[in-house]
This record gives structure tokens, sequence and C-alpha cells, in this order.
């Protein structure tokens, strides 16, 4: 991927960072002061997903190359079951000072209240694409909660995605591990075409993990959360690189590359713990052409 995208010495700068399993001290500050992440596995079919856990802050944990995460995702959610000895990837995100961090490895032990996650690669991002925003816990008392699932992609799921600004991508590599990560935009930058969804691939770190994983296998899932509704759609299915002459409609950033998603399975759930008191998108997001 590096390569076809003409980004290999650009890449060469960062790769460093891939061979690192250590959470460093300033990884466990920051980790002491998050209350969201996602985390992208499979569940008890082998299907792959992308599930949010919610906490207190310092619900994570970590100690060397060991995190411990204080929450499993929600009953209902197709990675509620997380098993030991699975593979896993986490992006914890601080959506208020822009800032992540991805921890891949391999599931230790779970138990009613959380699990352990073995770090073979532990690295920050950088903050673009992040849509500022303050976020905070809402009680249960009034809170309706409910999980739906579908095997198509419905009318309401749709309109979702199109408002959507931010969205979480999970993949897998055959022999490597798993991953999950952040993508973001301007509203509207996720297009829906019939059954299929579609976005631009937009510049990042030049390593891409992410799209180098799809290139090999097309297994992918998807998380939109709508901190404002109250509402997350998770999509499971398959992924494809299209490239194409830099500069077409809806190359908002002229990379000549998009990744198009075909859902197999979404489940849509309602009365997340966590509202969206303010917004701020970032500067810097590409226009949607």
């Amino acid at each position: 991927m590096q390569h076809k995208a003409g980004l290999t010495a650009e890449a060469a700068r960062l790769v460093g960072i891939l061979h690192n399993a250590n959470i460093s001290d300033g990884m466990r500050r920051f980790l002491a002061d998050q209350d969201f992440a996602v985390i992208t596995s499979r569940a008890a079919d082998g299907r792959l997903w992308t599930s949010p856990l919610y906490g207190v802050p310092g619900f994570c944990a970590a100690d060397g190359a060991a995190l411990r995460v204080a929450g499993r995702p929600r009953p209902g959610d197709p990675l509620h079951g997380l098993q030991r000895g699975s593979l896993a990837g986490m992006l914890v995100l601080d959506f208020q000072r822009r800032r992540r961090l991805r921890v891949n490895g391999l599931v230790g032990d779970v138990g009613g209240t959380g699990f352990e996650l073995a770090a073979d690669q532990t690295f920050g991002n950088c903050p673009q694409y992040i849509q500022q925003q303050v976020v905070e816990p809402v009680g249960e008392s009034g809170n309706r909660f409910s999980v739906t699932h579908h095997t198509r992609l419905e009318a309401e799921h749709a309109a979702q995605v199109k408002r959507a600004d931010t969205f979480f991508l999970g993949t897998a590599h055959p022999t490597h591990g798993i991953d999950a990560s952040h993508r973001g935009g301007s509203p509207g930058f996720v297009r829906v075409e019939a059954d299929e969804l579609w976005w631009p691939d937009y510049p990042g770190n030049n390593l891409f993990n992410s799209m180098g994983n799809i290139a090999v296998n097309p297994e992918a899932s998807l998380l939109f959360i709508d901190f404002h509704e109250g509402t997350s759609l998770q999509f499971s299915g398959e992924a494809y690189l299209d490239w194409h002459p830099p500069g077409v409609p809806g190359d908002d950033s002229g990379t000549g590359r998009r990744v198009r998603f075909l859902p197999l399975e979404v489940v849509r759930t309602v009365g997340i713990p966590f509202r969206s008191v303010s917004h701020e998108g970032y500067s810097r997001n590409p226009a949607i052409t």
C-alpha cells in the first residue's frame, strides 16, 4: 500500500512505532483520564465487529504491556461474550483534547466486570480529523436501552451514516492481528449508494495499517455513534479498496483512494450512556466534493 501510494519513504520514518508493545508512562497517564474506548474483535461465530466501551475515567489502566479494562461491551452487543485468547485491537480516544492511543494484542483474562489485553502493538496517532467535543455520562434512569439486529441497511441506518462526522473502522490481517482505527470528516463524508457505503481515504500517517489489512483481507467492521441522539450503529461486512484518478467527484482530499463497504449484518443500539454537550468540527476537514 505504501509503495502503490508513493509514500514508502514517508512511512519509513514512523514504521518503528509498530514494533513497540510497552505502554509508556505518558500513555498510562493518558489512559487514567479516559472514559471511552472502542474494541475490534471476533464474535463467537467468527465475524468481525467493532464495539464501544464506556466507563469512568481510569477504567482503562496499564502495567508494562498489559492493559486492564474495567468494562465489557454491553449485553446485546456482538462482542459482549468476548473470549480469552481472542485477537483484538483497541482505540482509546479523548474527543476533547483530540488525542488517541491504539493498543493491539491478545485478550487475556475475561471476567464479569472487565478483561485484560496483552499488547503486541501500542502507538499514538495525530489529532487529524478528530471532531472536538465534550461527551458526558447520562444516568440509566429514563435512558431507554434497546438492541436490534438487522440483515440489511435500513433507511434509518443510512440517515445516521449520512449525517455522521466520525466513525470507527475495524480490520484484521490473516497473520498479524486485529486493529481499530478512527475516521473523521465533515458530515456527509461517508456516502451511501444502494446497499453500500463508501468514503474517501484521507491522508494520515502513511503507514496504512487499516488499508493494508483490507488489501489482503476484506473482513471489516464499522461503528457509528450519535452522541446527540444516544444511538449507535455497528456493521460487520466486507471492504474493498477503490483506486481512481485523483480529483474525481468524491475524492475530497485528492488521494485517489476510497474504501467501499458492503454491510452483511447490522446492530442498532438505542440508549447509549453518554451524550454530547458541545461539539466543534475539525477545522481542516476536507470539503465534500
